[in-house]
């Protein structure tokens, strides 16, 4: 009896590792970087009881210093009842601190090629997703807004709707932070690298007629306000569309808390517009 107790009590402790509730964490392989790479997907309550179902999916990233548990277990722990309540699978990879680029200065950092390529492989995979960029989205906050808008405007064909909430949308007015400088090198001796792995330049690359759904938000007291702005007003002279939100608020976890809503909100409406558009 001891040794059966001795089983289930690790098998216990196993699962509160392995699952949070609806929330499972998977390894998925990169071959790109030569490892594993843990996420969180966050699946609705449905997800078990109808086996012919597929829903749509948001990519969440988090910001520098946090990793794939950061959404679930801190910015938005409710995330399970969301995943519910609108149908939608969230996935919530680790992306160290790499800014989600493929590293010029950095090689075994790939993390635009692991989230946009072999993480939505290995989800449509093992996962009953609709495997279509109309249902399938990405968003994140700070280092993570970065990367949503990053993946989202470079890669259109994986992922139709992108946003960011307080998002280092131009890395340029910050040489010394957030070890980017790792990934790119020094600023002041590759300045063209920093030019060309920042959001903002990305806007240049973008046809109107063929961008992505695009979100955007950032609040007031905010240090990337000035930055997010920047990119908002550059998108309106290029008549690129997309949804811009500021409102009184900082870098913060309530921030995002109560920002994310809207944008799950907003991709919800392009999941459906996609999906109505696909039957007319």
């Amino acid at each position: 009896m001891k040794i059966l107790a001795k089983i289930f009590a690790a098998a216990l402790a196993l699962a509160a590792v392995a699952a949070y509730g609806k929330t499972v964490e998977v390894q998925a392989p990169s071959e790109a970087m030569k490892k594993e790479v843990s996420a969180l997907v966050v699946l609705p309550d449905s997800y078990d009881a109808d086996s012919g179902k597929s829903y749509p999916a948001i990519y969440l990233l988090h910001g520098f210093g946090g990793n794939h548990t950061t959404w679930p277990k801190r910015t938005k722990p409710n995330l399970d009842e969301i995943a519910t309540q609108q149908g939608i699978i969230f996935v919530c990879p680790d992306g160290a601190k790499s800014w989600y680029w493929d590293a010029p200065k950095k090689p075994e950092y790939k993390y635009e090629t692991f989230v946009s390529k072999e993480l939505v492989e290995f989800i449509d995979k093992n996962f009953r997703t609709v495997k279509s960029p109309k249902a399938r989205a990405i968003t994140g906050f700070s280092m993570g807004g970065h990367g949503g808008l990053w993946l989202g405007i470079r890669h259109g064909d994986v992922f139709g709707a992108c946003g960011s909430m307080s998002g280092g949308v131009d890395i340029r007015p910050f040489p010394s932070s957030w070890a980017m400088k790792e990934s790119l090198g020094a600023k002041s001796e590759n300045p063209e690298i920093w030019d060309s792995h920042t959001v903002i330049n990305e806007a240049d690359k973008i046809d109107p007629s063929k961008a992505p759904a695009m979100i955007i938000d950032c609040g007031t007291k905010d240090f990337f306000y000035k930055v997010n702005q920047a990119l908002h007003e550059k998108l309106l002279r290029l008549n690129i569309p997309h949804e811009y939100t500021t409102r009184p608020g900082a870098h913060t976890h309530e921030y995002w808390n109560n920002a994310v809503d809207f944008q799950i909100l907003f991709f919800k409406k392009f999941f459906e517009a996609s999906n109505t558009n696909n039957k007319e």
